[in-house]
């Protein structure tokens, strides 16, 4: 039972390891460095796949859209404020988005990021 565990393990971290490969080579493909290589307070372009879009309410103020953007080589969380819904952000979504880079709470973000969908 230990070795079946072991080695299911090590599958997934393979596939895992092959699948953060695919995602900054197609970033590169894109035009765009990693995300892990922008310094921030920089206006940078990024490119990747949507992990989670999440609608923050927020009291006394108006909601915020938030959508975690994975490449491969990190994350960066595109918060579009005012938004409670953007027609084709949703997980799983391949975009590109471009905007200036920041840090908020040790996890890099980007406001009101322009933004292509890719098919």
């Amino acid at each position: 039972m230990g070795n079946f565990l072991t080695r299911t393990k090590e599958r997934l971290a393979s596939s895992s390891t092959i699948e953060d490969a695919q995602l900054r080579q197609d970033a590169i493909k894109a035009g765009c460095e990693p995300i892990a290589a922008h310094q921030d307070r920089c206006v940078v372009t990024v490119h990747g796949t949507l992990r989670t879009v999440t609608l923050c309410p927020r009291s006394g103020v108006a909601p915020a859209l938030e959508a975690e953007l994975y490449d491969g080589s990190g994350t960066v969380l595109l918060v579009w404020l005012g938004h409670r819904r953007i027609a084709g952000i949703t997980p799983g979504r391949e975009i590109t988005a471009c905007g200036r880079l920041g840090t908020r709470g040790g996890e890099r973000v980007m406001f009101n990021p322009r933004y292509e969908l890719i098919a």
